[in-house]
């Protein structure tokens, strides 16, 4: 790679939230180029001069198209950084192959995810869906809430999202025990190789997956899995929709087979209205929103300044997705 600066010229592809929220900062970071602001009224600024752009929270899910649309269409886009860990679409690898550099906010989410999914581990064991059906149908029913601690959880993905997931758990007094490709032996917990998922499903009352989504990974929880795990288990996602093959869990939790399941992504979004999940008393459905919250935003803002500093002085991107790299969460 080359020491030497670009040269100055391009434009920054931001949407208008970014543009008015930090318009001073992007003058000083980067005062010798233009802005092309998306805003709900189209794209405002020289277009075909878009060298960088910055794909932040506030596009997603309803403006994305939009965005990724403008950027990808200007042959002059040389750097493009996301919000989210999450890169597995295949438009960031075309871009790639493409010869665009592209890089994402690691970590920017992480502890906004985490507590979501936590928040689904408390859910399961207050039994909440039961206890607000109770509450809808005006029904006072004392129901046994199932203990956290003592109990044992099993953490699929240890980036920074499934860490800070093992580091309250453990503050619950779990029993968190990792997993991931190839135990490190520098993990704050027991961490297991992948060869050992169905030895971990078996004895765990609670899974968590964190997992990016690679061939790997694409329905690692399939109807095997399912099998291996206890019939009173509680599973969530809040990793990839397609690390669970869905229609064996459905099967699953209406057959009994699984107690419950706090589902925050899933293989197709938004979820079709005709999907048995919705209807499900022993499921919690959210709407992919799990690090969608004012702090992970502003966090990942944080990500790209730092990188467009690093890119206007021609030092190494962080967190930039190489050729068949994997997503590090």
């Amino acid at each position: 790679m080359s020491d030497q600066p670009p040269a100055q010229t391009g434009a920054i592809l931001v949407s208008e939230r970014i543009a008015d929220r930090h318009v001073r900062e992007l003058s000083r970071v980067a005062p010798m180029r233009d802005l092309v602001v998306l805003g709900q009224d189209g794209l405002r600024g020289p277009a075909d001069q878009i060298e960088i752009a910055f794909f932040s929270g506030d596009c997603f899910p309803d403006q994305t198209a939009d965005f990724l649309r403008a950027a990808i269409r200007c042959d002059r886009l040389a750097w493009l950084h996301s919000f989210s860990a999450g890169v597995d679409d295949p438009v960031f690898r075309k871009l790639v192959d493409r010869g665009v550099r592209v890089s994402h906010s690691s970590g920017a989410n992480a502890v906004a995810v985490a507590h979501c999914a936590i928040s689904g581990l408390m859910a399961g064991a207050l039994k909440l869906p039961q206890r607000l059906e109770d509450q809808r149908a005006h029904q006072w029913r004392r129901r046994i809430s199932d203990d956290l601690e003592g109990t044992t959880l099993a953490v699929l993905g240890l980036g920074p999202i499934g860490l800070e997931v093992g580091r309250i758990a453990e503050a619950l007094r779990m029993r968190v025990i990792g997993l991931r490709r190839k135990a490190l032996g520098n993990e704050p917990f027991p961490t297991w190789d992948f060869d050992r998922l169905h030895e971990l499903l078996q004895i765990a009352d609670y899974v968590v997956l964190a997992l990016p989504l690679t061939p790997e990974t694409h329905h690692l929880i399939d109807e095997v899995c399912l099998m291996h795990m206890k019939s009173d288990a509680v599973i969530i996602n809040v990793g990839r929709g397609e690390l669970i093959e869905e229609p064996a869990l459905i099967e699953a939790l209406t057959n009994g087979n699984l107690r419950g399941a706090v589902l925050d992504v899933f293989e197709t979004e938004p979820l079709p209205d005709s999907n048995p999940l919705w209807d499900l008393s022993n499921v919690i459905v959210t709407p992919h929103c799990g690090g969608h919250t004012r702090a992970s935003h502003e966090h990942a803002v944080e990500h790209f300044f730092a990188n467009l500093a690093r890119y206007e002085s021609g030092k190494p991107l962080r967190n930039e997705l190489h050729a068949r790299s994997a997503d590090p969460r």
